[in-house]
C-alpha cells in the first residue's frame, strides 16, 4: 500500500454558466514549475451554487440532504482512506465513457454512475462512492474551476488533515489543490448546508 508524504489537496466543482465551454471529456496534459503546496485551499465569502447542483440535489435528495450539526474539521489521512481515494479515482475514470456536453444548458445535468457523460459525472460519482464507505460529507466538496483555455471543469476537492487533494477525471493522479493548473472559483462549503463559498484563486 502507497503512502502519501506531504500535503495533499483535492478538488470538486462545475457549473452551469451560459456561453461557456467545458474541458471534461479530454485528459489534460500540463507541465507544472515547481513550488511548494499550500496545504488548504481558503475559502471565501458564501455564495449560491451552481444551477445544476440545486437540479442535482432535488434528484439525489440523499446526496444532499441537510446536516443540523456540524462538527470536525479535514479529516485524518490513514493508509486506509489514502487506499479508497486512489480505487475509487481509478475505477470511476475508468468506468465512465467521456463525452462532452454539445448542447449547452439543455444538456447539463449531473448523474451519478453514468454509462458515459462529462466532468459532473465523475465528480458526483467519486463523491458518491465515498459517502457509500463512510467519508464524512463536510470532506467530499464539490468545486468549479476553470482551465487555461477559459472552459470551466468540476473536480471533486478533499480535506485532509495533510492537505487538500484532487480527484479529476482529467488526470489519473491524486495531487494537492495547489498543483493543479486550475483557477479556482467556488467550492463546496463544508459547514453551511446548501451554499457554496467563493475562491478566486489560482492553483499551479
Amino acid at each position: 500500500m502507497q503512502r502519501i508524504s506531504g500535503p495533499i489537496v483535492a478538488a470538486a466543482v462545475a457549473v452551469m454558466i451560459p456561453g461557456v465551454h467545458w474541458a471534461c471529456a479530454a485528459p489534460l496534459t500540463v507541465q507544472m514549475a515547481p513550488r511548494a503546496a499550500l496545504a488548504h485551499i481558503e475559502l471565501g465569502r458564501p455564495t449560491l451554487p451552481p444551477l445544476t447542483y440545486t437540479l442535482f440535489c432535488l434528484r439525489y435528495q440523499g446526496e444532499c440532504r441537510l446536516r443540523r450539526f456540524f462538527r470536525g474539521g479535514p479529516i485524518r489521512l490513514t493508509d486506509k482512506r489514502w487506499a479508497d481515494l486512489r480505487e475509487i479515482n481509478r475505477v470511476v475514470n475508468l468506468a465512465i465513457a467521456p463525452a462532452r456536453n454539445e448542447l449547452g444548458l439543455a444538456g447539463e445535468a449531473w448523474i451519478i454512475n453514468p454509462a458515459q457523460g462529462d466532468c459532473s459525472g465523475y465528480a458526483v460519482s467519486k463523491r458518491h462512492e465515498l459517502l457509500q464507505r463512510g467519508w464524512p460529507a463536510r470532506v467530499l466538496l464539490l468545486s468549479e474551476v476553470v482551465v487555461d483555455s477559459g472552459e470551466h471543469h468540476l473536480v471533486l476537492l478533499v480535506r485532509t488533515e495533510s492537505g487538500d487533494v484532487v480527484l479529476d477525471n482529467l488526470t489519473p493522479q491524486i495531487v494537492p489543490w495547489s498543483r493543479t493548473p486550475y483557477r479556482w472559483v467556488r467550492v463546496q462549503s463544508p459547514g453551511r448546508d446548501g451554499l457554496w463559498a467563493a475562491v478566486g484563486r489560482e492553483g499551479a
